[in-house]
């Protein structure tokens, strides 16, 4: 059953404050009630971000979603019913502009694997530290992935089984055949989780340069940040699986928050 706000409206990002500042509207969803309480009383102790309602599984989620509008949507991969990932899919299909954090237990963990897929913004370690909580909502409410793309690459490389295998019949992708060479150099390079100033460095041009082409190829292939780029990659056989296993080692993981840095935000 949702628990919405009193004063929830239907606006999305801009709505203020009495103070006049902008507020970042929360929906909470997860099947366990204690831990959405320490999520509300997390972020609502910060100034700009508002809980706007609650959600005890997947399809209330989406209903919620429907009826709140809010600017993130906190998720729990793991639920009774409708599942984190098929509500992800759902609220996305229906709102393409709506930005979902999953909550989930580990950073390589096959349920994150699928819930990138299926469109989310990034994930967060449910033992992630407060002031990482509040990091990864404004983070993602600001349009940034909340996930290296280079972490995304580890996922893809360890669930690869899990991706369809190409029939090796060739195909001309209309959609990747409205990129340029070099937007498509870029994105071969994205898929392989290189920043910004990695590409400029193989490709002999300024990181100015490259953040504008990237910029570019998002916009002609209808995503929404780097992140969904890597995947792009790797499903359209871009790139592929990477000849050595990827690294599974705590060093390897991503941060527990998974924030990336400046370089992997939208562009």
């Amino acid at each position: 059953m949702t628990k919405p706000d009193e004063a929830a409206g239907a606006a999305r990002v801009g709505a203020d404050d009495p103070n006049g500042t902008q507020v970042v509207r929360v929906l909470l969803v997860d099947d366990e009630a204690l831990l959405r309480m320490g999520f509300r009383l997390v972020l609502e102790a910060e100034p700009g971000l508002r809980v706007v309602g609650e959600a005890a599984d997947g399809a209330d989620a989406v209903a919620a979603v429907r009826r709140l509008r809010p600017d993130v949507v906190l998720m729990d991969v793991r639920m009774p019913h409708v599942d984190g990932i098929e509500a992800t899919r759902r609220i996305l299909d229906a709102d393409p502009d709506a930005r979902v954090l999953i909550l989930t237990t580990f950073d390589l963990d096959e349920y994150a694997f699928a819930a990138l897929r299926a469109g989310a913004s990034g994930f967060l370690l449910k033992n992630a530290r407060p002031a990482e909580l509040v990091a990864a909502v404004r983070a993602v409410a600001a349009g940034d992935s909340v996930v290296a793309p280079r972490v995304t690459r580890r996922l893809l490389d360890i669930f690869a089984h899990h991706l369809p295998e190409p029939d090796g019949s060739p195909v001309v992708d209309p959609v990747l055949a409205s990129l340029s060479p070099r937007e498509r150099q870029v994105l071969e390079r994205l898929g392989q989780g290189m920043s910004n100033a990695e590409i400029a460095a193989e490709l002999y041009l300024s990181e100015t340069t490259v953040k504008s082409h990237v910029s570019h190829l998002l916009a002609k292939l209808g995503i929404r940040d780097r992140v969904q780029a890597v995947i792009l990659a790797y499903e359209r056989g871009i790139v592929g699986p990477l000849t050595q296993p990827p690294d599974e080692s705590l060093d390897a993981r991503t941060p527990r928050h998974g924030r990336a840095g400046t370089d992997d935000r939208r562009s």
